[in-house]
């Protein structure tokens, strides 16, 4: 039970020091992570990661975990949970193209080759 009520103790020490833009930065910066839930979203229900680009997908993805890992090293908050989500949402659209954009250009080289 103490541990509880210290815990506690310390969410709102955290939340009575945050600033504003600290406040913004979370609020935004989780927006920002979760910008890519729809794009993974309709890749899975269409079965279809046409015209994604993976390169541009696989260095967002680098930087969206060594901006994680900064935050981590730093104990900075907000950076964490934006890029928690953000690695999350890009890492299923990557997961996305493996399981379907792979599927077309094995596609496309069958039909050049005849």
């Amino acid at each position: 039970m103490a541990q509880s009520k210290s815990l506690l103790k310390l969410c709102k020490q955290g939340v009575n020091e945050m600033t504003i833009l600290s406040i913004l930065a979370t609020i935004f910066g989780t927006i920002g992570g979760l910008a890519n839930l729809p794009q993974w979203i309709k890749i899975f229900r269409r079965k279809s990661a046409k015209d994604i680009s993976i390169i541009t997908y696989s260095f967002v993805f680098i930087a969206a975990i060594i901006w994680l890992l900064y935050g981590i090293e730093i104990n900075n908050f907000p950076l964490i949970l934006a890029n928690v989500f953000g690695v999350i949402n890009l890492g299923l659209v990557i997961i996305g193209w493996l399981i379907y954009g792979r599927e077309k250009i094995k596609n496309n080289s069958k039909r050049r080759k005849v």
